[in-house]
């Protein structure tokens, strides 16, 4: 029996996303990072086929779009990139249980295939609330992370979505204070943070790496 395949982004018959909801998907790519993030890159804004796309794997399990999105995340980053290992910013453990699954771990061990990386379970979080439903300044009281210890470099830890950056930046301290080296992030999607604004629309099937002025250069990789 052949199973209909649908769009997480919009519901209808097709692949994930498909060519409408990915051509309403507006590029980020690198973004200013939060102290103490050496490097922080987006997939896409949050908002619109995005914001849907992410909602329904969070909430509805819809996972056809993983894949996509890891190829997404993994395109955003800079050539030569020079990192150990991924890992996730997880979820609580209660969310974990109601959900059955972490949608970070998900993206990242796709991401950690697409690129080639291992990717290893560093971090658990303390604090049992989400980000979730909190308004600006409520999310600004960052989550709470242990880290297990580990002799690495450059860690690139991965989350679905970033607002305020707090739980990037608690996830990164958490791993600094272990001992490792350079930190970096990816995100699947990005809402505008204080200090950030978002570039024009591009179409997600072409990315081009990005200064914080919006302007295309050549650059070296960080953390070489």
């Amino acid at each position: 029996m052949l199973l209909l395949r649908t769009c997480a982004g919009c519901g209808g018959p097709g692949p994930s996303p498909c060519s409408r909801c990915a051509g309403d998907m507006r590029v980020v790519g690198e973004m200013p990072p939060p102290e103490p993030l050496a490097g922080l890159w987006a997939a896409f804004a949050y908002a619109g086929a995005g914001r849907e796309l992410l909602a329904r794997l969070k909430y509805r399990n819809q996972r056809s779009c993983v894949g996509w999105v890891a190829s997404a995340m993994a395109r955003t980053l800079p050539p030569g990139l020079a990192v150990d290992t991924v890992t996730w910013a997880p979820t609580s453990s209660q969310r974990r249980r109601r959900r059955g699954f972490d949608q970070a771990e998900l993206l990242a061990r796709a991401l950690g295939r697409e690129i080639g990386l291992p990717v290893v379970s560093l971090l658990r979080r303390i604090d049992a609330a989400g980000q979730t439903g909190r308004n600006r300044s409520q999310r600004s009281c960052a989550p709470v992370f242990a880290s297990r210890r580990a002799q690495l470099t450059a860690v690139l830890v991965v989350d679905d979505v970033i607002t305020t950056g707090a739980t990037l930046q608690a996830a990164a301290k958490s791993l600094i204070n272990v001992g490792v080296q350079q930190v970096g992030a990816v995100v699947a999607g990005a809402t505008p943070l204080p200090y950030q604004q978002l570039p024009a629309r591009q179409p997600l099937g072409v990315v081009t790496m990005r200064t914080h002025n919006s302007t295309p250069v050549e650059r070296e990789p960080p953390w070489m």
